[in-house]
């Protein structure tokens, strides 16, 4: 019988237990990205509290592209050396951390009238009606070059590796997406061609960092709206992924906010778990690829966890929000599994002053 609390692998990194600290905003940062005591604070109370791995706020590639106010940077060296002392900090408790890196594109209402927004085509995006600028092929590269530049300074700094955001409407996830993506060049139409900017961003950052450097990638598992990336095109997407080397898929949904209403719903023939979100779709990639599968959205549970990595080949479970009200949660259910998270799944966590619980 598998178990939560024992080590487990992305490829040769070992981690001590399957827990995640899923990827979160917490609008910490300083107006140029840099890392503040309060971030330094955030991750070590993650760290000294028994998480297998962190994976940080995104991180924006490029400079004048910042989606959310607070996030953090990763579009020059200068950053190189207060993420050493973040990622020294984080190893010392035995833990793991990962930077998440990602270029939003037009899901943002922040900042939009004074800075380009890079979109696939002219599509406005569905919840903020941000219409962006389409791409042109030199726009293409220099956001692919971006991608592999930000790796390479996180392996600089002492990362375990990096996730490459692909989900929840951001650019990537546009291009994937046949309802955004209308380009007639070689990165629309068929899969194959809108799944390219994102294979090359792949393939560009493995040539600039080692293969011990870790590559993930995070996928929405299926758009949920008519017209959108389906089920079926993921499932092809994962196994490409795999195929050029990728080390760990996370499987995402794009529900914020949304989440309760939308349980129970079928969406390509799954129904959306009230635990676990997505672990339906995360089950049938997890027996699709044979690298490491994660799943993230809804998990408050520890038995129940425990139940889904024995009936599924998930390997990895992540929290956002549970860990917000409870930075030692996975500490707490390591001295009682029985331990009931005090997280209501009230969304209420985002501020304006940052990411925190209104009931702490």
């Amino acid at each position: 019988m598998k178990k939560l609390f024992e080590p487990t692998y992305i490829k040769d990194l070992k981690l001590k237990n399957r827990f995640v600290r899923s990827a979160t905003w917490e609008c910490m940062a300083t107006e140029e990205g840099h890392l503040t005591d309060k971030l330094y604070k955030i991750y070590e109370d993650l760290a000294k509290n028994d998480i297998g791995l962190i994976i940080t706020g995104y991180a924006n590639i490029v400079k004048e592209e910042q989606p959310n106010k607070g996030m953090i940077g990763i579009y020059n060296d200068s950053f190189i050396d207060e993420y050493k002392k973040l990622t020294s900090l984080v190893h010392s408790y035995d833990s793991k951390i990962i930077l998440q890196i990602c270029y939003g594109g037009t899901k943002t209402k922040f900042n939009v009238e004074n800075r380009t927004i890079f979109a696939p085509s002219s599509i406005a995006q569905r919840d903020t009606k941000v219409l962006g600028t389409e791409m042109t092929k030199e726009d293409i590269k220099y956001i692919i070059e971006a991608f592999a530049k930000a790796s390479k300074r996180a392996y600089d700094s002492g990362f375990d590796g990096v996730e490459i955001h692909g989900a929840h409407s951001y650019l990537i996830n546009q291009f994937l997406s046949p309802y955004y993506n209308k380009r007639k060049d070689e990165y629309g139409g068929n899969l194959e061609n809108r799944m390219r900017f994102l294979t090359e961003i792949c393939k560009k950052t493995r040539s600039l960092v080692s293969n011990n450097f870790k590559i993930l990638v995070k996928l929405t598992a299926t758009e949920f709206f008519q017209g959108g990336l389906t089920f079926d095109e993921t499932k092809t997407i994962c196994k490409r992924l795999e195929s050029i080397g990728i080390d760990c898929l996370d499987i995402s949904g794009n529900i914020h906010g949304k989440a309760k209403s939308m349980v129970g719903q079928k969406f390509d023939g799954l129904e959306l778990k009230k635990e676990g979100f997505f672990i339906e779709y995360a089950k049938i990639i997890s027996n699709l690829v044979n690298i490491p599968v994660m799943t993230v959205g809804g998990f408050n549970d520890f038995n129940t966890m425990e139940d889904s990595l024995n009936s599924t080949n998930i390997d990895l479970f992540a929290l956002c929000r549970p860990l917000i009200r409870e930075p030692d949660l996975i500490k707490k259910w390591k001295k009682d599994p029985d331990y009931s998270c005090l997280c209501i799944r009230c969304s209420k966590c985002r501020h304006e002053d940052g990411n925190y619980c209104i009931f702490n």
